[in-house]
């Protein structure tokens, strides 16, 4: 099976730097709702070289500010589905950059807890 990541048309790519590429995501959560893909064909962060991650965390902040600039969120949530257990259904790592707003979940507390739902709520005693 082909690697969606790894056969973007140039079109797609915003940004790039020798070891990393920044896209839009194709099914996008919220307004610049942002994908930083290391070049080399890998599937978890822990297999990338300390220069690809460094190159990730600069398109990463390269992003932040242009969607910053560009749509003014509140917020941000940053995370990595690393392995299938872990919801990983590209396997060719992605870092995902999702502004967030105000307004657009009842209640944002937890955030990425919200992975393990029955887990994630800690703070009301339930």
């Amino acid at each position: 099976m082909t690697c969606p990541f790894c056969t973007l048309p140039p079109e797609r790519i915003v940004q790039e730097n020798e070891n990393a590429i920044w896209i839009y995501d194709g099914f996008p959560v919220s307004l610049g709702h942002s994908l930083i893909i290391p070049k080399r064909h890998v599937g978890s962060f822990f297999e990338v070289s300390t220069e690809e991650r460094m190159a990730m965390l600069a398109l990463l902040d390269q992003a932040k500010a242009a969607v910053e600039e560009q749509h003014h969120p509140d917020a941000y949530n940053i995370g990595i589905n690393d392995g299938a257990a872990a919801g990983q259904t590209v396997s060719h790592l992605h870092l995902h950059l999702i502004p967030r707003y105000s307004g657009d979940v009842g209640d944002a507390r937890g955030g990425v807890r919200w992975v393990i739902p029955d887990k994630a709520d800690y703070w009301s005693g339930r």
